[in-house]
């Protein structure tokens, strides 16, 4: 009874040193938090930022972080299909790190990369487009039609090189956005011309089996540091197996590791007989049976030998992943924060990031109600600019734009005077501040002057000048950018009120800041 009681004296007080080295810091909703686990956020926190924190300020976003956390296991977004299989490719590549050769990895990548280097398309592109997509099934009629559309942007393009190319596409393109893009990635007929551009340069309309375009190169970087490649390279080579160089010595370093005990006669029976009812070896004292192997050698069809040496291998590394982080315990540690950051990403993006792009009566109410926001420093003229071949053609369309709503301004305009090949109006549609367009410059603002465009000798404008933008979609990616951070705001708030955080001052104070 002594000794019973002499050893449980023992174990409470194993426990109560480890508590002591390693204490609950605080309690989210009820959830502990140790010192250590906070500790290796806010290392990784003070080595990537340049503002520098107390640990007392930085509890603060830390706990908020957890909130976050918690609120998307309520959600229940760790139940997901997603969740589930981001959980186990981090797990797959955490314990892949630690079983393959970082030295052989490696070495492999930076061949892989001496490959690539040869390749005439090296490097990536930045691109912004006017494009127009068309059906496979568009009529010749309608073919014609954008190509005539799309020829007289380029004319204009051309005629006036310091025009905004950004308000071209904002105008008249499907495709809006500005992207980055490497070899192999598009069509052959898109990066056909996208890697002959240089830096700033325009192309003529071109087709692809997508639409018609016109392309403009906004940057380029002609080849990869091997240092800004170098991961995905390694990841190419994980799915390519081709690391078979390090297998062997990790093998070796396996069987070391797990007290690896082959049963000699049993090998020799299998690979005379070709089966055997016998223990075929034991990994860290579990036994690996005959029957294991056959269920093994049916999905392998090989020689015996061959089939020997993948199951000796397989069940090896088997064991070692599932085992892993008992070696390893920081594996348990990266899964939980790879874990916790997905759910932080999917919950800020249901609840922050998709309003502020999908939700039109939020993003209008906002804009209502903040409208003094989006005033301008001074006024702008939202209209259109005509170059007409004569006077007729000025009094017939100035007569056609009031019977139009303004967004159908420009379609109607071509529609009804560049037609069958005849071209009678040029159209520059948009908002323009003082200084964007040299003809507005002066017939609105009264400054500066120009020269009639060459064809289209009679330039007028029609519009309003404007102090401000009327609709919020004028100004959309400003207002969805403060939306957003309202609603970050207001979610915060939430989280606060509903949440409990309890935090535990004198082991925060024990935090190494160092």
């Amino acid at each position: 009874m002594k000794r019973s009681l002499l050893l449980g004296c023992i174990s409470l007080f194993v426990v109560a040193v480890f508590a002591q080295e390693d204490p609950v810091l605080m309690r989210v909703n009820g959830r502990e938090v140790l010192r250590s686990e906070f500790e290796n956020a806010y290392r990784r926190y003070v080595e990537r930022s340049n503002a520098r924190l107390s640990p007392k300020e930085y509890a603060a976003l830390f706990a908020q972080s957890k909130l976050k956390v918690e609120a998307a296991r309520a959600a229940g977004l760790d139940t997901t299909t997603v969740f589930r299989k981001q959980h186990e490719k981090c797990w797959t590549e955490l314990v892949e790190s630690y079983l393959i050769d970082k030295q052989v990895m490696d070495s492999c990548a930076r061949v892989l990369y001496q490959k690539m280097g040869l390749k005439a398309r090296s490097g990536r592109v930045q691109v912004m487009q006017i494009f127009k997509r068309l059906p496979q099934t568009v009529t010749s009629r309608h073919l014609e039609e954008e190509k005539a559309r799309m020829d007289s942007i380029y004319r204009v393009i051309q005629n006036q090189p310091d025009l905004n190319f950004n308000r071209l596409v904002e105008i008249y393109s499907d495709d809006k956005q500005s992207r980055w893009i490497e070899g192999l990635e598009t069509t052959s007929e898109f990066e056909d011309v996208a890697f002959s551009l240089a830096k700033g340069a325009v192309s003529q309309p071109f087709f692809t089996p997508e639409g018609i375009h016109i392309l403009k190169v906004i940057d380029r970087e002609e080849a990869f540091a091997y240092e800004n490649v170098s991961g995905r390279l390694i990841e190419r080579l994980r799915r390519k197996e081709i690391l078979d160089k390090g297998t062997a010595a990790m093998l070796d370093r396996l069987k070391r590791s797990w007290q690896y005990t082959p049963n000699q006669a049993a090998m020799e029976e299998l690979l005379t007989k070709g089966r055997t009812e016998q223990n075929l070896f034991m990994i860290d004292g579990q036994a690996y049976t005959g029957a294991m192997f056959t269920r093994f050698a049916s999905s392998h069809p090989q020689s015996v030998k061959r089939q020997l040496e993948g199951f000796i291998a397989k069940s090896l590394l088997d064991y070692e992943s599932r085992n892993i982080d008992k070696k390893h315990p920081e594996i348990r540690v990266a899964l939980r924060e790879s874990d916790e950051n997905y759910l932080v990403k999917e919950i800020t993006r249901q609840k922050i990031e998709l309003p502020a792009i999908n939700d039109r009566a939020g993003l209008a109410t906002y804009f209502k109600f903040h409208s003094s926001d989006y005033r301008w420093e001074s006024p702008r003229y939202r209209g259109v600019v005509l170059h007409c071949v004569d006077k007729k053609t000025v009094k017939q369309a100035k007569k056609m734009l009031k019977k139009v709503p303004e967004k159908e301004w420009a379609d109607q305009l071509r529609q009804t005077f560049n037609t069958s090949g005849t071209e009678k109006i040029q159209v520059e549609q948009g908002i323009f501040a003082d200084g964007d367009n040299k003809y507005i410059d002066k017939l609105v603002f009264k400054k500066g002057g120009f020269e009639p465009v060459m064809s289209y000798p009679f330039t007028i404008v029609v519009g309003e000048k404007m102090k401000g933008p009327d609709d919020y979609r004028e100004v959309i990616e400003q207002v969805r950018k403060d939306y957003r951070s309202y609603l970050d705001t207001c979610w915060a708030r939430e989280l606060r009120e509903f949440g409990k955080v309890e935090i535990n001052q004198e082991v925060l104070k024990t935090v190494n800041n160092n």
